[in-house]
């Protein structure tokens, strides 16, 4: 069985992801130091206790996460939850990474870049802050005749109900599209020229906001659009090192 150490895998999952190009909501990188060295990673989106657990059970040496434990704003006190899953990950001695912008960000193995290999997307553009958004068309050049036959789509391929305000005034044909919660972005996307907006959330403005403008609207879920980007970039790293990888989803309605 291969292993490698903790700070050669970080060094992989930096220069692979490249942190410090983002100014982020939290710390990316290790998050919490466990044994020196590795043989095995489960991924995963979020560092919840039910991932920390099953972990465990896969006897994982590490865990690589998209939505890590620490937050700017947090108090900084570890109880209940913070507690609950720290003691978990110490008590077994489990390495955490995180990367949260920098894994929606990245051009081939991201939240972004992986979503759109799912529904058939290739995006020719960025737009939005910290260019995290996409901007794209169909791989096969096709279009979307209505906004429900995008939704349908997207339903289809995620195995999940959508949310879809806002009807295109022609057929849909560029599109937009940033994970998770980014329905802040959709007024940028609308000025790129964007038929449609896929995300994660939607909030209340945005439904006026695709009303009004002539742009759909598509939340397809937090989680839902989030669950390809941590694998592929787990299973990267750990091929480069011959290490044991896992994907573990942990279901989410949200």
């Amino acid at each position: 069985m291969s292993t490698t150490t903790r700070h050669d895998l970080l060094q992989a999952f930096d220069a692979l992801l490249q942190p410090a190009r983002f100014k982020d909501y939290g710390p990316n990188g290790l998050q919490v130091e466990g044994r020196a060295r590795i043989s095995c990673i489960v991924s995963g989106v979020t560092a919840s206790r039910a991932l920390i657990e099953a972990a465990i059970d896969a006897q994982a040496d590490a865990i690589f996460v998209h939505h890590g434990l620490f937050w700017r704003g947090q108090n900084g006190c570890v109880t209940g939850w913070m507690k609950q899953r720290l003691a978990l990950l110490l008590a077994h001695d489990i390495n955490l990474f995180a990367y949260h912008l920098p894994l929606d960000a990245h051009p081939e193995l991201g939240n972004n870049a992986q979503l759109g290999l799912q529904l058939g997307l290739k995006a020719s553009e960025r737009f939005g802050e910290q260019d995290l958004g996409f901007l794209g068309e169909r791989i096969d050049g096709g279009s979307f005749a209505r906004t429900g036959a995008l939704a349908q789509h997207i339903e289809n391929v995620l195995k999940r109900p959508v949310v879809h305000v806002g009807t295109a005034q022609d057929a849909i044909k560029k599109i937009a599209w940033c994970t998770g919660g980014a329905q802040g972005y959709f007024e940028a996307a609308i000025a790129a020229g964007a038929d449609a907006f896929i995300t994660g959330e939607i909030s209340e403005p945005q439904a006026h906001y695709a009303r009004e403008m002539g742009v759909a609207f598509i939340a397809c879920g937090h989680h839902a659009s989030e669950r390809y980007g941590a694998p592929a970039a787990a299973s990267h790293v750990a091929a480069q090192f011959g290490l044991r990888h896992q994907f573990i989803d942990i279901d989410n309605p949200a």
